[in-house]
């Protein structure tokens, strides 16, 4: 047995029972979508895969009801290419659970508004986010092709009607100048309270573009520059959970820790700690298959029609791995065992790690502090 085998073994078998069953669900309802963005990290799903009917849908949503699943995030694909997609979203409802909607907001008119206003529908909505990439047709358009006017009017619509909408820009080559002009168009024109921000990730047709759609490290760090004076401009309104933003805290906190000693108490530092979902969310694609989360859709764990989601989430091996990856050290992880930064590092996400290197016990090349640096001095 290799010494990381032995660290994983060892990670495994101290690793704590399994969470209090899952609260929270995100469902690709539909592989099909109305457009091609050059960077769907889902796009070989979508073209692989078949949609499930609407009774297999509704009869999910019953037994999600009976596990007392909280919250649901509705995505595809583009969900409102599907005719049932109301029916569907009714079955959510009656069952006790709030949902939240992904879309390219390039179907939404005056009768989708209609529709989500009516019976429950706007009560038990968290939020509909809305994809817009570029503060006009000539940039959107690049990477969400033949979508800004139809995306910008969606977005218009829901902001005027009062529903809680958010907006995620994906950052690539294309976009990078433009975003204090997207901040200018989303927090002064549109007046939306915040919006969000992550970047092209080297996975399905971020793959097969990569040359043309991710970000350089040079372009990384000239996005950090750049977000760095928008949230003094607006302060609290620019939010992150990946990318260049994300990072730019990551790696603060990390200079911070190896200076002061002082580690962040947001997060546990040291260890493979990066990945929170695995201990309260689970994934589901449009075939019913169940995965992890979506960015590990490639670790099926079962099918909704012929497996029980409660003893997935309590006894998958996959899971408990995944679990299991806090307790081990970044000096054990391959690439790692020697780096200054490991008593600072998490390893990132698992999903880009096991994309990238065919092992979600590593850490996430596309992350890494140490890289950034050699490829930015």
């Amino acid at each position: 047995m290799s010494a990381i085998e032995k660290t994983v073994s060892e990670a495994a078998a101290s690793a704590p029972a399994a969470p209090p069953l899952f609260t929270s669900v995100e469902i690709a309802l539909t592989g099909k979508c109305n457009l091609h963005c050059q960077y769907c990290y889902y796009a070989n799903e979508m073209a692989a895969l078949r949609d499930l009917p609407t009774d297999r849908w509704l009869a999910f949503f019953d037994e999600l009801g009976r596990l007392a699943v909280q919250r649901v995030t509705l995505t595809g694909g583009e969900v409102f290419t599907r005719r049932d997609f109301f029916d569907l979203l009714d079955g959510v409802i009656a069952n006790r659970m709030r949902y939240g909607i992904l879309t390219n907001g390039t179907l939404i008119d005056e009768k989708i508004i209609a529709q989500l206003d009516t019976g429950k529908r706007r009560l038990r909505m968290d939020s509909i986010q809305v994809s817009i990439d570029g503060s006009r047709a000539e940039i959107h358009d690049r990477s969400r092709p033949h979508s800004f006017e139809r995306a910008l009017r969606g977005l218009r619509l829901l902001k005027e009607a009062g529903f809680k909408v958010t907006v995620r820009t994906t950052l690539n080559h294309h976009n990078l100048h433009d975003l204090e002009n997207i901040a200018a168009l989303l927090l002064e024109d549109v007046g939306l309270p915040s919006f969000s921000t992550n970047s092209a990730m080297p996975m399905g047709a971020g793959c097969a573009n990569q040359g043309e759609i991710t970000l350089t490290a040079a372009e990384k760090q000239e996005a950090m520059h750049i977000l760095g004076r928008l949230q003094e401009k607006y302060p609290g309104r620019l939010q992150a959970a990946a990318g260049p933003q994300a990072n730019l805290k990551m790696y603060a906190e990390m200079e911070h820790a190896r200076r002061t000693g002082e580690k962040a108490a947001r997060w546990q530092m040291g260890s493979l700690t990066a990945c929170g979902c695995v201990f309260s969310k689970l994934g589901v694609l449009h075939d019913g298959a169940i995965v992890p989360c979506h960015i590990l859709h490639d670790l099926t764990l079962g099918n909704i029609a012929a497996d029980s989601l409660a003893d997935i989430w309590r006894a998958h091996p996959t899971l408990q791995a995944l679990r299991a990856r806090r307790a081990i050290p970044m000096s054990a992880v391959p690439g790692c065992e020697t780096c200054e930064w490991n008593p600072f590092c998490n390893g990132s996400c698992p999903g880009l790690a096991y994309e990238m290197t065919g092992d979600f016990n590593r850490a996430n090349p596309d992350d890494c502090y140490r890289r950034f640096l050699e490829q930015t001095r």
